[in-house]
């Protein structure tokens, strides 16, 4: 596990653009807030875009599990805190904790991969890394979270088609993992939307989208409070994203 000296804690005060119509934090800033506390911690500690860019690698976001102690509503300020948890050969993995005041309000895992630009093959993080001593070797703990296995769909509710904008595309050229939430959720009823709220996300990123692709994100309502949602690319049917939500 690595070292306590590499957690890093910020304090974000919510803007009036995080949130919705009811005060709660909207999903897109919450996982732009682990995005940007996570490049700049990686960054600090050597393992951010300045080392990996050079060599013609960047992170990916494969995984996320997040879980709410309390979902994030009418609250102006609120602590950040991310740990990465270090790498095996083929993946590294970071834990991020939300907190207001002295109470949790909701914690996520998440595993990234190093990927060669030009090839888009995965790297060997033991190698990348192997003269920095704070990317340790990932050991699991008592209390980490379990990522949830996302069964298929087996009908689609609602359907919705979008198109990437040149505001969707982050530094890598691809959609910011974020907006992938937002085609998510977007086809649910705001009916559903109004009379619930998240308790647990798991989502699981399969493939890029570029600028100007077009995709499709389909949704199933299951009957126990949780929904299934699929995000394909229109002209060749691939899975960018799968997505199991669990409302309350």
């Amino acid at each position: 596990m690595i070292k306590n000296s590499v957690i890093s804690e910020e304090i974000i005060n919510i803007r009036y653009s995080d949130i919705d119509f009811d005060k709660s934090l909207k999903m897109f800033s919450l996982l732009n807030f682990f995005q940007d506390i996570a490049s700049d911690n990686a960054e600090k500690f050597g393992f951010g875009y300045s080392y990996i860019h050079p060599k013609n690698l960047m992170w990916v976001l494969l995984k996320y599990r997040i879980e709410f102690d309390e979902y994030p509503s009418d609250v102006q300020q609120v602590k950040l805190i991310t740990e990465p948890r270090g790498c095996n050969r083929l993946f590294a993995y970071r834990n991020f904790e939300l907190r207001c005041a002295d109470k949790r309000l909701a914690r996520a895992s998440s595993t990234w991969a190093l990927v060669d630009y030009n090839t888009m093959e995965i790297a060997n993080c033991d190698k990348v890394f192997e003269t920095n001593e704070l990317m340790t070797k990932f050991e699991p703990v008592e209390g980490d979270l379990k990522y949830n296995k996302i069964p298929p769909m087996t009908s689609t509710d609602h359907r919705e088609e979008f198109k990437v904008r040149y505001n969707d595309i982050d530094v890598n050229m691809h959609a910011n993992n974020a907006n992938y939430i937002v085609w998510a959720l977007e086809p649910l009823p705001l009916e559903f939307k109004t009379a619930h709220k998240l308790k647990n996300v798991d989502m699981v990123y399969k493939k890029e989208i570029k600028y100007g692709a077009e995709l499709i994100s389909e949704v199933q309502i299951t009957e126990d409070n949780k929904t299934l949602h699929r995000l394909k690319n229109k002209a060749t049917n691939d899975d960018l994203c799968l997505v199991q939500c669990e409302w309350i």
